[in-house]
């Protein structure tokens, strides 16, 4: 039976209900997030395709984001909303499994790697959709625009009135790496795809114009503001000490960059004599127009949402067209999106036993090590031993939540 299971495999593996090319985009952004953790990229021209893999950088944790609206809204039910009945056993499924995946990014971040690890935030969508499970496409698409089009720009003027606050929940939530409102309008957006019928060609097709158009959009959009000389955003996380009154500037290294719509030397400094002196300098309705046309990696601008969400929207489209006349060679692919937890969590450990605790690797020849590992290790998992091992066990804390008794 063990000599058949690669043979099974190979005819079975990517076929319905499964949709291998979800898989395949699945693996793409695992391995673009490995580039932008390692490789060595130049500033991104279109007529220089040396230059093209200046496009892991943010585009690959969208694309991740965007793929975990579409796992979710697959696993409550497809096309079909979930009944009622079923609400409070999916919800608790949810929590299982964001907590889990919480857990993992928190142990991942004990290794005391300089990467931006993105699965605590990851596991905290799982449960900030809960309440929108029973949504309509619709209803869905206008939640990701609202997000996406005011979210910026409020969370701009909510910082610049609240005069640059820090501290470790509003880091984690609203102003770091990963803030919660861009990536779940990502989300919220994935959620609908799932929702439309995904592995239909009509829906790839409709999908792939519609990714082209917002990407078109929201480039443009940050073209325009580079142009007016309101594109650009700040690559450190600036704080102010309130007890010393002095500035902390932390630098992040590749898919680690944060950014802040106001720039330093608008920051107010500590002993201002009133608080309208400093709003004043906070510049909020700058700061908010920065917000809108914010593009650059990580900004969190809604032109960067427009563009790179578009972006992810169409290799997605791209790679559920192409899958079913390229089925064979993508197989590996697919392998490794299939179990994207374990391969994420290989890379993050491999970087840290390579450099040590804290160190940093920026090679590219690293990065193609890291891609042929992957893609060996994972398809000869799934060849032989089937689930990947994280997903085992993410499955295994949804399973663990209680059942809810029925009345």
């Amino acid at each position: 039976m063990t000599a058949l299971r690669p043979v099974r495999w190979f005819r079975d593996f990517g076929r319905p209900p499964r949709i291998l090319g979800l898989d395949v985009a699945r693996g793409l952004a695992i391995l673009g997030m490995a580039g932008a953790h390692v490789g060595v990229t130049e500033a991104f021209e279109w007529g220089d395709p040396t230059t093209w893999t200046d496009l892991v950088h943010g585009r690959s944790s969208i694309l991740f984001a965007l793929l975990a609206g579409v796992s979710i809204a697959l696993m409550t039910g497809r096309d079909v909303l979930p009944e009622r009945e079923r609400l409070p056993s999916l919800r608790l499924n949810l929590v299982g499994r964001g907590a889990v995946i919480f857990v993992i990014g928190l142990a991942l971040e004990l290794l005391n790697t300089p990467i931006a690890v993105i699965l605590t935030l990851y596991g905290l969508l799982y449960v900030a959709v809960i309440p929108v499970l029973r949504w309509r496409p619709r209803q869905l698409l206008l939640g990701a625009a609202v997000l996406a089009l005011a979210g910026p720009a409020l969370l701009a003027l909510l910082s610049a009135v609240a005069l640059q606050p820090f501290g470790a929940g509003i880091g984690f939530v609203l102003y770091g790496t990963y803030p919660i409102t861009v990536w779940l309008a990502l989300v919220l957006g994935g959620m609908a795809l799932g929702r439309l019928r995904v592995q239909e060609v009509r829906t790839a097709v409709v999908a792939l114009i519609v990714g082209v158009v917002l990407a078109a959009i929201g480039y443009g959009l940050g073209a325009l503001g580079s142009g007016a000389g309101l594109g650009g955003t700040e690559s450190i996380v600036s704080s102010t000490s309130a007890s010393s009154g002095s500035e902390s500037i932390e630098i992040l290294p590749d898919e680690s960059l944060s950014s802040s719509f106001i720039p330093d030397d608008e920051m107010p400094p500590s002993g201002w004599e009133s608080y309208p002196e400093a709003l004043a300098a906070t510049d909020p309705l700058g700061s908010m127009v920065r917000a809108v046309f914010a593009v650059d990696p990580h900004s969190g601008g809604t032109a960067e949402i427009l563009g790179s969400g578009g972006f992810a929207l169409a290799v997605v489209a791209l790679c559920l067209l192409l899958c079913r006349p390229l089925r064979w060679p993508l197989l590996p692919l697919g392998a490794l999106g299939s179990m994207p937890l374990t391969a994420y969590s290989l890379h993050v450990v491999s970087v840290v036993l390579v450099a040590g605790p804290g160190g940093f690797i920026a090679d590219n020849s690293f990065w193609a090590l890291t891609v042929v590992a992957l893609l060996l290790v994972t398809t000869l998992w799934a060849m032989f031993v089937g689930r990947g091992p994280l997903e085992r066990l993410v499955g295994k804390g949804a399973a663990a939540m209680p059942a809810v008794p029925r009345r």
